[in-house]
């Protein structure tokens, strides 16, 4: 049996995602991957509630506690390496890492975002997507590199804007697709079946 990845997931609000991972992926031993730490930048992020539910080590790092956006990524670095993280799963992290955090995890970091990239990057990618009437939208799994949202492409999936849509249902759909692709998504980079050419 192959070792255990070990994997930090930093998360900002809910962790919905989180939940999903820790549900599919964390503690099952035919899956070689451990969720070692979850991190956030926000003291009150109720992904800090569902990680310490799952049994799994939590830290806080602020960036106001820091001069700069590079010593803020510096310290996260440092409590990843602490962990001795092997993979960085971005769920819901509100904040864009430098280049030197981007290099220093080049093909080791992975986020999710609610749209089909390149299409709708950024923050607010299931709003804009709906608000230019598209048919079609979707999620994207991709690794990170040091631009918004334009890393290589892992995984994507689709979904239908119905006629009748509004945004608080489409919200939902995309949601219930995250938190199916991006744990097979996840284990698959943890298999060794994804790597970054």
């Amino acid at each position: 049996m192959q070792p255990k990845v070990k994997a930090a997931v930093l998360a900002s609000g809910s962790g919905s995602n989180l939940q999903a991972i820790l549900d599919e992926l964390h503690g099952d031993p035919e899956i070689p991957l451990e969720v070692v730490l979850v991190l956030s930048d926000v003291n009150s992020a109720y992904a800090l509630t569902r990680a310490a539910a799952a049994g799994v080590p939590t830290q806080v790092v602020r960036p106001r506690d820091h001069a700069t956006r590079e010593e803020f990524d510096r310290e996260v670095a440092a409590v990843l390496d602490q962990h001795g993280a092997d993979l960085v799963i971005l769920a819901g992290f509100m904040r864009v890492f430098r280049a030197e955090f981007v290099r220093r995890y080049a093909g080791r970091i992975v986020n999710i975002h609610p749209a089909l990239l390149p299409s709708f990057p950024g923050a607010h990618g299931i709003r804009d997507a709906f608000d230019y009437g598209v048919k079609v939208t979707g999620v994207t799994v991709h690794f990170v590199d040091e631009g918004v949202d334009t890393g290589p492409v892992i995984a994507q999936c689709a979904v239908a804007v119905d006629p009748d849509e509004s945004l608080a249902s489409l919200e939902a759909k995309i949601h219930a697709v995250e938190h199916e692709i991006y744990p097979e998504t996840i284990r698959a980079v943890a298999e060794g079946r994804v790597t970054v050419a």
